[in-house]
């Protein structure tokens, strides 16, 4: 007798997750470790966003809420819309759910029958494909390449569309290359899409705050109004804001699928925290400026990680636009063999080897569906992504 069920088996845990783990057991045990494998802001909450929910509190919002989020929530959100991307959704057409994540899977397991697929780009963030798996769903995964910045090419799109095409989802900017779309290269995503009227479009732009030298992420209901009936535009606080264990994702989509996932959140785990929702309000509504500090130190780290990692043997690193990330290739590195004796066949190897003799904890490229390259995150402290960098580059001069 089986205890778990068959669903289970068509998804994997998570392997940003099981790093993360990996890392804080070495540390534990008095190891000297450096994790840049989880995709969390060092920064902390703004000020102003605590208080609200202090405020919150102290007034007694402690009590349920609708399912789909505040009233004076799915307004802001809507306003958050129109301000900074032109879209124009009403507050009904917006829900509120516990983190990005809850979006994506209220979204597909609301819609995807058995056999329906759903069209990813890859490197790409490692819960699409199970999300989409575990709806009984078929992934299609698409490579990107280095050559065009880890960005899609329509004539890819084009080619990977069937009759049971039933998603396409776009991450922009993009977990975990950094990769972001502008307006000028997202319109021939937006043209292949118009021709193909059956095809729901899911877009995660929960990076798009964090962009460096000017570059401006587009969405794609922005870029064609004519594809806002078929998509649904999630964003959310936890990036921008530095609110992960705030746990406030949102999507805005036409009224149909915000009923069918509000449906679905309310036979798991209705509302998310009020008191959470109330600190989102604030920071919705309140003073931004703690995002332009944010990213002016973001991209002082970039700027160091690509020039650092560009100059291990071994790796090439492309310089990306967005996010917090980059996705440095490691191609010189496959067949040698480390300082302690360890054979790198892969990228597990690597960054297998690179934890246990370094104490530099990254993800490997085939977790997010592109072998061959692993993904940084320097949201940590300048001084500590440094030191990660020197150790990366000792251990590639290392190989032999």
């Amino acid at each position: 007798m089986h205890l778990t069920a068959a669903r289970l088996d068509r998804i994997s845990p998570s392997a940003t997750i099981t790093i993360s783990g990996k890392a804080r057991a070495l540390k534990a045990q008095g190891r000297d470790i450096i994790s840049l494998s989880a995709g969390e802001p060092d920064f902390d909450t703004p000020q102003n966003v605590k208080d609200a929910a202090i405020r919150a509190i102290q007034a007694g919002e402690t009590k349920y809420t609708d399912v789909a989020g505040t009233p004076a929530l799915r307004k802001a959100v809507a306003e958050k819309f129109r301000r900074d991307s032109g879209l124009d959704y009403k507050p009904e057409e917006v829900i509120v759910c516990t983190g990005g994540k809850q979006v994506i899977f209220d979204a597909l397991i609301a819609t995807i029958d058995p056999g329906d697929e759903a069209i990813i780009p890859s490197p790409c963030w490692v819960s699409y494909p199970d999300i989409v798996a575990l709806a009984e769903g078929t992934p299609v995964i698409v490579p990107t390449e280095q050559n065009n910045g880890f960005k899609l090419r329509p004539e890819a799109l084009e080619a990977a569309i069937t009759p049971k095409t039933k998603w396409f989802i776009l991450n922009n900017p993009c977990n975990p290359t950094g990769a972001a779309y502008s307006a000028e290269e997202l319109r021939p995503i937006c043209d292949v899409l118009l021709r193909h009227p059956n095809i729901w479009i899911f877009t995660d732009d929960i990076y798009e705050k964090l962009a460096y030298d000017g570059f401006q992420p587009a969405t794609i209901v922005q870029v064609e109004p004519k594809l806002r009936a078929r998509t649904i535009t999630m964003n959310g606080c936890s990036k921008a804001y530095a609110m992960t264990g705030w746990r406030i994702g949102f999507g805005g989509a036409p009224v149909a699928l915000i009923k069918a996932m509000d449906k679905l959140q309310g036979q798991s785990t209705s509302n998310t925290s009020s008191i959470s929702q109330a600190a989102a309000i604030e920071a919705l509504n309140g003073p931004q400026d703690s995002i332009a500090a944010m990213v002016k130190v973001y991209k002082e780290r970039r700027d160091m990680v690509v020039e650092m990692l560009n100059k291990a043997p071994g790796i090439t690193c492309h310089k990306p636009e967005g996010a917090f990330y980059v996705f440095p290739a490691i191609h010189g590195c496959i067949g040698k063999t480390t300082p302690a004796g360890a054979k790198i066949s892969n990228d597990e190897d690597f960054v297998v080897a690179l934890l246990e003799e370094t104490g530099v904890a990254v993800v490997h490229g085939a977790a997010f569906l592109y072998p061959g390259h692993f993904r940084v995150s320097y949201a940590a402290a300048t001084e500590v992504v440094r030191e990660a960098c020197t150790r990366i580059q000792k251990f590639c001069a290392g190989l032999r």
